[in-house]
């Protein structure tokens, strides 16, 4: 049985399934479901613990043996089994198979495994541990929805931020210097718990408190270039440059955007319908809203700019000579990137308010 994270609360309170499945990427909720369902397991006697974490050399027998090995008082049993890799291979695919056809109610087990892919998801392993117990997938909190997160966070320890504009400026104030990094994010808002009384908090308070600790990754690059983001993109390629990132790595994520934005242009003017150009392409999910918002946006001759720009980035970051462009390519990247986002500031002006602290 699939369940969402959000209804998990309202399933302990009722029952307990002999396998609960947990998995996705982002570490900090997958850890507090977990936590929840030890804490309904310790209730409801399952009182001895064993913990498997799958490791290169792990003995799948072990998992069996945590089965059966009851103790002398015949204490219900939980076993937490751990699979950072996702993977668990021929012979834990068996193993975990067996687990759940034998599943009964004196053995309560947790299984925690990161984002799984379609053949994962479809495998004779994961099916057999969803019809003997519970699945719960963890999705990220992807970055249109953190605000509502933290202000969702606040709520549970009694503190709010102002109605209206105010308010919207406190949680985007938080959710700039904590994206990417939910388990600091999560610190944070404890943080404004125990620096604060419960109640309203005001900008000035939120300010003081939250550190810039947000986490920036290439592969997000993209939303705020399709999104027309401009304020978001500045921040993402500075904090991009801060952290050390490679530019020829942050250049192949613009560059695949325009390349892309270019094909789906060139099939529009041909007369194709946009959703079947971007099945074509192969976008899917949130970034597929994104990119029909970009087509909309950019015009044929922007876009031969850019895949201009781009070429004479590429032979920039690669140390050869490319004439008319910023002595720092991370300054043409963001010229590149303002062109797909519909600015064409000078590179001038764009220098200035990209990277201040390093002017």
């Amino acid at each position: 049985m699939q369940l969402r994270p959000d209804a998990l609360d309202a399933h302990l309170a009722k029952t307990l399934s002999p396998i609960y499945t947990i998995y996705g990427d982002e570490s900090l909720l997958v850890q507090e479901a977990v936590d929840r369902v030890r804490a309904a397991a310790r209730a409801g006697g399952y009182t001895e613990r064993d913990v498997l974490s799958v490791e290169r050399s792990f003995d799948w027998g072990a998992l069996a043996n945590a089965g059966q090995s009851m103790s002398l008082f015949g204490d219900k049993k939980l076993i937490e089994l751990r699979i950072p890799g996702g993977k668990p291979g021929k012979d834990g695919g068996a193993a975990l198979k067996a687990h759940a056809d034998a599943a009964n109610s004196d053995v309560l087990t947790i299984i925690t495994l990161p984002r799984l892919d379609a053949a994962a998801s479809k495998s004779d392993w994961f099916t057999s541990l969803d019809r003997a117990g519970v699945t719960v997938k963890v999705d990220p909190v992807d970055r249109a929805r953190l605000p509502d997160w933290i202000a969702q966070r606040l709520s549970a320890q009694g503190q709010r931020v102002e109605a209206g504009e105010p308010g919207r400026r406190v949680l985007q104030f938080i959710a700039d210097r904590v994206e990417g990094n939910l388990l600091a994010a999560h610190q944070e808002i404890q943080k404004l718990g125990l620096l604060y009384p419960a109640g309203v908090l005001a900008f000035e308070q939120v300010q003081d408190a939250v550190l810039n600790v947000a986490r920036y990754d290439v592969f997000k690059l993209s939303e705020a270039v399709l999104s027309g983001d401009v304020a978001r993109l500045v921040r993402m390629l500075d904090g991009l440059r801060g952290e050390g990132e490679a530019a020829p790595l942050v250049l192949w994520a613009l560059t695949e955007e325009v390349r892309t934005l270019a094909k789906i242009t060139r099939g529009m003017a041909s007369g194709k319908p946009v959703a079947m150009l971007l099945r074509e392409y192969r976008v899917w999910g949130p970034r597929e809203r994104l990119m029909e918002q970009a087509v909309g946006r950019v015009t044929a001759p922007m876009l031969a700019q850019a895949l201009q720009l781009a070429a004479r980035l590429d032979r920039q970051v690669k140390g050869l000579r490319a004439e008319g462009l910023p002595s720092d390519p991370w300054d043409g990247m963001l010229q590149l990137g303002l062109l797909l986002a519909g600015e064409r500031p000078p590179v001038a002006r764009a220098t200035r308010a990209a990277r201040p602290a390093h002017a």
